[in-house]
Parts: C-alpha cells; structure tokens; sequence
C-alpha cells in the first residue's frame, strides 16, 4: 500500500467554472455544443467540470479570447496537438524498443568479440609451440632475436569495456 495520500478529485458546477474565468456561462456552453470540451454530466443532468475539463477550457480561453484565434482554428489546433501526443508515444515507444535491440545487439558482439579473442590466443599459442619446436634446435646453436610472440603477449588480446 502506497503511503502517498491521493487527493479525491473534485468537480466543479457551470457557474464556478464561469466565476472561475470570468466568462458566461452561455460561452461555456457553446464550446461543448462546438464539441471542444465534454463535461460529465450528474443524473440530473448538470455539467460537471473535471479539473482536465478546467484546463483543457482553460486553453481554450486562451486560444479564443488572448490569441484571437476562431473555434473552427481552436477545433484544429486541439485536433493537432492530440495528433502530435499520439507521434510522441508512438516515436517513444520506437526508441525504447530501437534501445533494447541495440543493447541486445551490443551484447551479441561482446560475446562474439569474446569468443574470437579466445580462438586468436589459442592459434597463437599453438603457434608458438610449433614455434618453440623449431626453436630449440636453433637456440642451442645461437641466440635469437625476440619472436613476435615474445613481444605480443596474451594480455594485448584483452578488451576493457568502459561502458558497462
């Protein structure tokens, strides 16, 4: 159970919303006729504002009354801004999911990158035993100049990942 205390969510009457942006009531009214706004309605049949319903109003206020615009460009600007909610989710929802194949892609290719150092030291040390045959013969004749494998050693195969 959450400790976080949840407010209950109020409704507000015609009248308070009117008070509320000093506007009529009859504005009010022709922006839900105009379908901009849909307040619940109460069994008897009263307009009940949600606090969604509040600012959505709010922004319409807004848009009409600051900013001059008509209700059939208020009409397109809400259908818009819902349009370009729906394209953020969906975008987000394509990074997520372009994310976790990547990292899952980054994974595949440190387990690849892994697995091929492995071999890499094995042929290697398979040469240098091969190597380390022919050697001895000639060792025991003369001293040698330092092999390849005396300067590349196992550890400059190791890869350090910084990022994880």
């Amino acid at each position: 159970m959450s400790n976080k205390i949840r407010r209950k969510k109020g409704f507000f009457s015609i009248s308070a919303v009117a008070k509320m942006f000093s506007i009529h009531q009859q504005t009010i009214r022709m922006y839900e006729k105009e379908g901009l706004i849909q307040p619940k309605r109460s069994t008897g049949n009263t307009r009940l504002f949600s606090e969604e319903d509040i600012n959505r109003l709010e922004e319409i206020i807004h848009l009409t009354h600051i900013l001059g615009i008509n209700l059939a460009g208020v009409e397109m600007i809400l259908k818009l801004k819902r349009q370009i909610q729906s394209m953020q989710k969906d975008m987000n929802k394509l990074f997520e999911k372009t994310q976790e194949e990547l990292t899952k892609d980054a994974e595949h290719s440190k387990l690849i990158i892994k697995s091929s150092v492995a071999q890499l030291a094995n042929l290697k040390k398979q040469k240098s035993q091969e190597q380390g045959a022919e050697t001895t013969t000639t060792a025991q004749s003369h001293q040698s100049a330092p092999s390849e494998h005396d300067i590349l050693d196992a550890d400059a195969w190791e890869i350090d990942y910084d990022n994880e």
